[in-house]
């Protein structure tokens, strides 16, 4: 399965925990989806469910997703 990401387009309601136009990781939550939010790894390392409205998913390249799940603390590459 390969990694999604997003873009926090909106952070209205969640200043402290998402950064305007910064890049997320997006983890699987088909429930979660279907109710109109995202899980997203946040600014606190950990996933929380978000209004999917406030993220654009973006399409990446697999190299370009190796590169951002490296960078990501934590060693998230290998999950």
């Amino acid at each position: 399965m390969r990694a999604r990401f997003a873009i926090c387009i909106n952070n209205s309601q969640y200043p402290a925990s998402l950064e305007l136009h910064k890049t997320y990781r997006v983890l699987a939550d088909d429930e979660a989806e279907r109710e109109g939010d995202l899980r997203v790894i946040d600014e606190s390392g950990e996933d929380y469910l978000y209004p999917a409205d406030y993220f654009l998913l973006i399409d990446l390249p697999q190299e370009a997703q190796r590169v951002l799940l490296d960078s990501f603390v934590g060693g998230l590459a290998s999950a």
